[in-house]
């Protein structure tokens, strides 16, 4: 499988990226890019050393696969996105402390522009993650959106993966129902897919009463789940579920990782 990339900068949060890394890269048999993003007027020397002291004192975790970094310089959103690209990578691991050139935390402007320009799914990791806790639970909520279908097959992967369960939560987000017969099908089509790839999953439909995101997270919490996999664009019926708003609200609210997928413009197994 292609490379798994992980923003780096010696945070906590950005440490527990590169430890689930390791994890989900020694499963796929990947090999790790390590990325720091540095300031222009940053010594590259300590870094280095410092980056091949803690690569070393993990090596022994790594089964099989390379666990290697490099450094660029400048916007780290940018720089990061475009590393994803150049790896062709399979994912883009960030830590919610992590990838801070600037020295402040991912959550901010320097996170949505990376969810929003990455060209592979990126996962976000709180540096509250429970890692003594497997992956045995993911969310998938699904609402009317067109694009809403895609993430099923990035979160069927790592189902397939850890041997996790999938939630498939289907949103009622209007009372219309036309709106509630395009959720229903793209259920439908959701779990036929995760039938056809053996992968388990239960369904669950649920009325949206304030916002998509509140009652994705109630739900998440209420079942302990491990990740919520959700596109960048969400429907834009209310004012709070803009492109930018959703994606935010649910990195700031969650403490759950969340998987982000981009949409794109393709027919992909699920549409079928």
């Amino acid at each position: 499988m292609n490379k798994v990339v992980v923003g780096f900068d010696f945070s906590t949060g950005s440490a527990y990226a590169v430890d689930l890394a390791i994890d989900i890269a020694n499963r796929w048999q990947s090999d790790i890019r390590l990325v720091y993003v540095k300031e222009k007027t940053e010594d590259e020397a300590p870094i280095r050393s410092e980056i091949e002291r803690r690569n070393a004192g993990v090596a022994h975790l790594l089964k099989g696969i390379k666990l290697e970094y490099v450094l660029r310089e400048g916007n780290p959103a940018d720089e990061l996105t475009a590393q994803a690209k150049e790896d062709n990578a399979a994912l883009l691991i960030v830590g919610t402390h992590g990838m801070s050139g600037m020295k402040k935390g991912i959550l901010g402007r320097n996170s949505y522009k990376t969810i929003e320009q990455s060209p592979v799914p990126v996962l976000i990791v709180r540096e509250d993650f429970n890692f003594n806790k497997d992956l045995d639970t993911i969310v998938v909520p699904l609402d009317s959106s067109d694009d809403t279908r895609q993430k099923v097959a990035h979160a069927a992967t790592f189902a397939k993966t850890f041997g996790s369960t999938i939630h498939l939560l289907g949103l009622y987000t209007s009372t219309t129902p036309d709106i509630r017969r395009i959720v229903d099908n793209y259920v439908k089509m959701s779990e036929r897919y995760l039938e056809k790839n053996k992968v388990k999953f239960v369904t669950q439909m649920l009325d949206v009463e304030k916002n998509v995101t509140l009652t994705t997270l109630d739900y998440a919490n209420r079942i302990n789940a491990d990740l919520i996999a959700i596109m960048t664009e969400q429907e834009s019926s209310f004012s709070s579920l803009i492109l930018g708003s959703y994606a935010q609200q649910m990195i700031n609210q969650s403490n759950i990782p969340v998987l982000t997928v981009r949409p794109i413009s393709v027919v992909t197994d699920i549409d079928s």
